[in-house]
């Protein structure tokens, strides 16, 4: 059976249009390939759109307790593009939920007007060590994370920690 080759994009409804495609374009630093009081379509590399935002006047808000996607993620190259990410959004006044070591990835996760949540990542192991990882016993002790201060890792990164002492993860959270 055929697999799919990517994932290719997301799509909101939202009654809060012009906020929304601001925020993302912000966010992404992206582009609107299309757009009109209706839809935009929104990219940030060389796929047509990643995100497409609809305007729907009446729609009803969500509930924190209603069924749908938990969050989706967006990884970043490098240790480097993720802290300034981080700084670049910190200094708009856009301050991640939380920030949390899961082993594999460093991550910090942010939500947008409507509330839905995104994170942002970078892979802190290879793929087989990511699954190795996840087949061990500290992934099974503890499949979520470890909480960390993004603003103390940062520091540390900046005065010249290595990537593997701001990525490990038994010494998160310290």
């Amino acid at each position: 059976m055929a697999q799919p080759i990517k994932f290719a994009h997301i799509v909101f409804k939202t009654n809060q249009y012009k906020e929304m495609v601001a925020w993302w374009l912000d966010f992404l630093e992206a582009d609107i390939r299309h757009g009109n009081d209706f839809i935009s379509f929104l990219s940030y590399d060389d796929e047509h759109h990643r995100i497409a935002i609809a305007n729907i006047p009446n729609l009803e808000n969500n509930t924190p307790t209603a069924r749908g996607v938990e969050h989706f993620a967006f990884t970043y190259a490098s240790l480097d593009d993720l802290f300034d990410q981080y700084e670049r959004m910190k200094a708009k006044g856009v301050h991640p939920y939380w920030t949390i070591n899961h082993g594999m990835t460093l991550s910090a996760y942010y939500r947008d007007p409507d509330g839905n949540q995104v994170e942002t990542q970078v892979d802190s192991l290879t793929m087989e060590q990511a699954d190795e990882f996840m087949a061990g016993p500290l992934f099974a002790a503890n499949p979520i994370g470890i909480n960390v201060d993004f603003d103390a890792l940062v520091a540390r990164y900046r005065a010249g920690a290595s990537f593997a002492d701001i990525t490990d993860y038994a010494t998160a959270g310290q």
